[in-house]
């Protein structure tokens, strides 16, 4: 080791005999040196023991000496001289020591119980009676001497020393071991007094009830009542006084149930509850509830649920007043009560009550107006006037009052920013239940006037349609589309009406003056409400004429679709045919049949039209649709004829932006392969045909010629084989099954096709 580092290692490689971790500690143990043990030596006569008593007392006096103030040298050295035999000196060791710290608690429990072992007991009580004068606030000494008596048989004596400690009023555990000694010994009298003397020392709730339980269970019944009464004496009436003294009420109370003296109890608990404010009484309300729960009926028990509920949500509201939800909770409860009151066939007095407490509730609740500007802070804030003016309009029957609430209420909104249309609406509906139809109409107009809403002119719609005012229907119709004249379902609601009314011209006038509005939030919704109308009217000459503008307009596949059925499915006659032959009031109406072929003929203008435009899917949804129509309506050439219109899969070469060549499968239709490349399809036709013939040699020639024909063709196209085709480039599964059936047919011949031409 060099300059206190550790030496350097040159040779790291594993020792030949390995030690385990379990070796080395098994060496160290065995290895270490054995503890050094002072030799014993055996006492043979008096002269050596006495000089051993020399040496050990020199050692004590020296350590002594040293440290003075050290209480457990001098406990030591007076044990020492005790277990000698040596008492006396064992007792100077004691004094000394006291003289050096009088107030070691420690010092004085160890000199009596060496006094006591030494069986010098009136030593030990003389100790102990030095040791509670010098230092009466501590309990240990006072218990030990009470023990020391006690275990003497000295009862007497014993009762002298607690009067001697109670003069002290030391805490509860000593004024309530001085009662069980007395209780050991059957003296309840004293015990009792000594109650009272506690009491008096310290007049705590919790006192007082162990005084009357003391008194309940050795039987003095009148006597606990007069120490609960005394106790409420001494409590008196005031608030904050019995707020202290619940634990007194309950135990009382609690007595009385036990005693089977339930309307005294009953009688305590109302007691205390009417002098203490809801929110400071939940534990004595707790167990007045329970009391009503076993001990109650039906009217006290629902009584005292309310006033703990209603305790509950007093609670709640103190810390979150804008919690509507709680008020909305509140309310109802204050109702319900109202209601059960009512059935139990209360006097008007306590109705009266109980509804002024629901007015106050209401009252306080509308009171917390929500901060700021925004609507949905005002959501739930807005029920509770809507409640509230129900309240008064069935339940009271204050109609003015009620119409009061309903106006505070739209005075309070800010309608400039935002308004709503039930608050309005009940309103009005309210006037109308009291007969009062210029008002309600009155009111709906203002809400139209000043803060226009689509549910405001619904609402006053209806009004007048319930009223069967026709005519302000179609005013209101008419204010509701100039205030939104791109809402599609107005245009057919107008409309609608107009024809429920049996006037076609004026709802047909309404639809074409929708349908060119310039903007409108769903058309579609307004084109179908207007093409069936025209269909249930029997127009089919009209409704073709929409359907002709709307595919000029749209263009869209739903609308051809459409368009095709509609010239395949039979309408009604025109309404001019079914009044001339009396047919309206028939539960069936002649139908006039559609034309199959006029259908086929919008098929076939829909898929040319697509394919002008490039829509690929498109027409391979509308040949769906197209191949469906004709299994229905047409024949087998037909079905055959549309099924070979069907896009097929092929392969195609195609080089990304990198330049890199890709292949990658698309639809492809024959009329597109036929304009694009007329040879090759030719070619492709010929082979299938030889393929179906067998292989027939005449065939196979003029498959030869057409390939040499088609040898300098510009197709990338390749024919592709049955398992390659990937069908999730198909647009449906069974479109799938059937070009993989066309495909294998034609993959017998992709290699010839390729070989004079493809690629």
């Amino acid at each position: 080791m060099q300059d206190g580092r550790a030496p350097r290692i040159k040779n790291r490689a594993p020792a030949a005999i390995q030690v385990t971790a379990e070796q080395l500690l098994r060496d160290a143990q065995e290895r270490q040196e054995s503890q050094f043990r002072a030799p014993k030596q055996r006492v043979e006569d008096f002269e050596e023991l006495h000089e051993y008593r020399g040496r050990k007392r020199e050692e004590f006096e020296k350590r002594i000496r040293q440290t003075r103030g050290s209480i457990k040298e001098w406990l030591q050295y007076a044990n020492w001289e005790a277990s000698q035999g040596e008492y006396a000196r064992s007792r100077s060791v004691f004094e000394r020591a006291l003289d050096v710290d009088p107030r070691s608690v420690q010092l004085w429990l160890s000199y009596t119980e060496m006094e006591l072992k030494g069986r010098n007991v009136q030593h030990a009580r003389n100790l102990f009676d030095r040791a509670v004068t010098l230092l009466p606030r501590v309990d240990q000494l006072w218990y030990k001497y009470v023990y020391l008596e006690e275990l003497l048989q000295n009862v007497p004596g014993a009762r002298q020393v607690f009067e001697r400690w109670m003069q002290w009023e030391p805490d509860d555990k000593a004024w309530q071991a001085y009662i069980k000694m007395e209780q050991r010994y059957g003296e309840h009298e004293r015990a009792s007094a000594i109650y009272e003397r506690w009491v008096a020392v310290r007049p705590e709730p919790r006192v007082w009830v162990k005084w009357g339980k003391f008194e309940e269970e050795r039987g003095k019944l009148d006597k606990a009542r007069e120490v609960f009464q005394t106790a409420l004496e001494f409590f008196g009436d005031d608030a904050e006084q019995v707020e202290k003294a619940q634990a007194v009420f309950n135990a009382f109370a609690k007595m009385e149930t036990r005693l089977k003296e339930y309307e005294r109890a009953r009688v305590i608990y109302k007691f205390a509850l009417s002098r203490l404010p809801r929110s400071k009484s939940q534990a004595l309300f707790a167990a007045y509830t329970k009391f009503e729960k076993q001990h109650g009926s039906k009217t006290t028990l629902e009584s005292t649920v309310l006033g703990k509920r209603r305790i509950e949500y007093e609670e709640e509201l103190s810390h979150d007043g804008r919690n509507y939800d709680v008020w909305f909770d509140y309310a109802r409860l204050e109702e319900g009560a109202l209601r059960d009151l009512r059935d139990e066939g209360a006097t008007a007095e306590e109705e009266e009550r109980a509804t002024e407490r629901i007015r106050e509730v209401y009252e306080r609740a509308v009171a917390q107006v929500p901060p700021g500007g925004e609507k949905r802070h005002w959501r739930r804030y807005i029920f509770l006037w809507l409640f509230y003016a129900l309240f008064e309009e069935t339940e009271t029957k204050d109609y003015d009052r009620a119409r009061q609430i309903y106006q505070t209420a739209i005075q309070l909104v800010p309608h400039k920013r935002f308004t709503f249309a039930k608050l309005w609406l009940m309103f009005a509906q309210f006037e109308v239940r009291r007969l009062q139809l210029p008002a309600a109409r009155k009111i709906l107009g203002t809400a139209i006037g000043s803060c226009p809403k689509e549910a405001l002119f619904k609402g006053y719609i209806q009004l007048e349609l319930d009223l069967r005012e026709f005519d302000r229907v179609r005013t209101i119709y008419e204010k509701y589309l100039e205030y939104d004249p791109s809402n599609s379902s107005a245009w057919v609601k107008y409309a609608e009406l107009e024809s429920q009314l049996e006037d076609i011209a004026r709802a047909r006038a309404i639809f074409d003056l929708g349908i060119s509005q310039p903007q409108l939030s769903m058309p579609e919704v307004l084109w179908k409400a207007y093409i069936d109308f025209e269909t249930e009217e029997g127009e089919r000459e009209r409704a073709r004429a929409l359907y002709e503008r709307l595919v000029q307009i749209s263009g869209h596949i739903k609308v051809w679709i459409s368009y095709a059925e509609f010239e395949a499915m039979p309408i009604p006659v025109p309404r001019a045919e079914r009044e001339q032959e009396g047919e309206e009031e028939e539960e069936e109406v002649a139908m006039v049949e559609g034309d199959v072929g006029t259908a086929r003929k919008i098929y076939e203008r829909a898929y040319f039209d697509f394919k002008k435009r490039g829509l690929k899917d498109e027409r391979v949804e509308l040949i769906k649709k197209w191949s469906e129509f004709e299994q229905q309506h047409g024949s087998a050439e037909d079905v055959a004829k549309v099924e070979a219109m069907k896009p097929k899969p092929f392969q195609k070469t195609f080089k990304d932006e990198f330049g890199h060549e890709v292949k990658d499968w698309v639809l492809e239709f024959p009329d597109d392969l036929r304009e694009s490349n007329p040879t090759t399809f030719k070619f492709l036709q010929m082979a299938h045909a030889w393929k179906q013939s067998g292989g027939n040699s005449s065939l196979l020639a003029n498959l030869k010629k057409a390939s040499a024909n088609a040898g300098g063709g510009p197709s990338q196209s390749e024919a592709p084989s049955s398992s390659a085709a990937p069908a999730s480039r198909l647009s449906g599964a069974e479109e799938g099954r059937e070009q993989d059936a066309e495909m294998e047919d034609e993959g017998s011949v992709s290699d010839l096709a390729s070989s004079h031409g493809g690629d």
